[in-house]
């Protein structure tokens, strides 16, 4: 590098950066390019304004849901699971409350179970085995 400096005298034109799509769409903005005579382009979306879920047309799964034959269900309590946690129950003296307070679950657990709505939890089988020191599993 020799010593001496040269200074470059060629213009520098700064600009704003052309406007995002966010704000072309901005009131603003239609309502100026309207007043300068631009034209401009106004498209409907198809479910706009609609309460219609854009997957509302039926689809595939939804026919094989309805083409569907077997019938699925969840296990339920069987009848002698039910009596059997009634008897312990009973015999021991206790609520619905009180066992359901002994192995630390809500009383309304114990009623499903009793009335046979409960889908079978083996925890709380053997939870409810240990607190009516009654056999609940291993009969079939």
């Amino acid at each position: 590098m020799s010593g001496h400096i040269t200074q470059d005298w060629e213009p520098v034109v700064i600009r704003k950066k052309a406007p995002s799509a966010a704000v072309k769409k901005d009131e603003k903005f239609v309502n100026a390019a309207r007043r300068a005579g631009a034209e401009i382009e106004t498209l409907k979306k198809s479910t706009a304004g609609t309460n219609k879920a854009a997957s509302s047309s039926t689809s595939l799964n939804t026919r094989k849901l309805d083409e569907e034959t077997e019938v699925l269900a969840h296990e339920k309590v069987p009848t002698e699971l039910k009596k059997s946690i009634m008897q312990g129950r009973t015999d021991k003296k206790l609520t619905q409350a009180q066992l359901a307070q002994l192995i630390n679950e809500k009383p309304q657990i114990i009623q499903e179970y009793e009335s046979g709505k409960a889908i079978p939890n083996q925890q709380i089988i053997l939870k409810l085995e240990r607190a009516l020191g009654v056999k609940l599993r291993g009969k079939k």
